[in-house]
């Protein structure tokens, strides 16, 4: 019989929780990729030993209560607003480890125009951009993002590119900027993309304090309370409707 002191042996660890984590109860809806994105977040800021040099900026929505998982210095922005605050915080500390942590109402809305110049100038931040395709926190109103025929409070016959326009392609956008140095688009469903993910992330951070230039890592992630589906289904509806339009992988490497 293994006893319990046999299993927490540092050499039969298998995964544990990262030291950044805070002990607050998670709060987001069950199935949330958010969650799992903020482990990432906190593992590769632990591996690369950025504790006490990085800036996480977050603005509005369920992406601002990043800020009571990880323990690490946070600012937040006004909606939309975060790439500019991201910017002016690198330019003072150059040495920090300066991202943001955004969803698409927020980047792809009403912060198009800072989330495009930021990436354009190059300047060296990472972006994480969660893509679920709605309004998670306010009701789940049609987002720039939102699929054609998806439904939304907003748009309860689906969307309608007469009336709302294409779904917009942010990570297609930044990869043609000049200032871009990484451009990818992830998932955190299963392990193996899980994994995936955090390479991602970590390349995109190493990008950002070696002075490559701006990154941008997407993650098409599921709402189950804002599609009104299970987190089971959720999974199943996102791989067999969000990835054929949001295609996952590397859209831009300068490397």
């Amino acid at each position: 019989m293994i006893t319990k002191e046999e299993i927490i042996k540092p050499e039969n660890l298998v995964q544990k929780k990262p030291t950044l984590m805070n002990d607050t109860p998670m709060h987001y809806c069950p199935g949330c990729s958010h969650g799992v994105v903020h482990k990432l977040v906190a593992e590769v800021i632990e591996e690369m030993g950025l504790e006490d040099k990085s800036v996480g900026v977050s603005p509005v929505g369920c992406a601002v209560f990043i800020y009571n998982y990880i323990d690490i210095d946070w600012e937040e922005a006004a909606h939309g607003r975060a790439p500019a605050v991201a910017t002016a915080i690198k330019r003072l500390w150059p040495d920090r480890l300066v991202f943001t942590y955004q969803g698409d109402g927020d980047l792809a809305c009403i912060g198009t125009a800072e989330t495009i110049h930021a990436l354009n100038r190059g300047e060296n931040i990472t972006i994480i951009f969660i893509n679920n395709a709605i309004y998670g926190m306010t009701g789940g109103q049609m987002a720039p993002t939102t699929l054609m025929g998806m439904k939304t409070s907003t748009c309860p016959y689906g969307r309608d590119v007469k009336l709302h326009g294409h779904p917009l392609k942010m990570t297609e956008i930044a990869a043609q900027l000049e200032g871009t140095a990484y451009v990818t688009r992830q998932s955190v469903q299963s392990v193996p993309a899980i994994r995936k993910a955090k390479k991602a992330i970590r390349k995109a951070f190493e990008n950002s304090m070696n002075g490559k230039g701006s990154n941008l890592v997407e993650i098409v992630s599921t709402c189950s309370s804002g599609w009104k589906m299970t987190p089971e289904a959720s999974n199943e509806w996102m791989k067999e409707n969000m990835f054929p339009y949001y295609p996952l992988g590397d859209l831009k490497d300068k490397e």
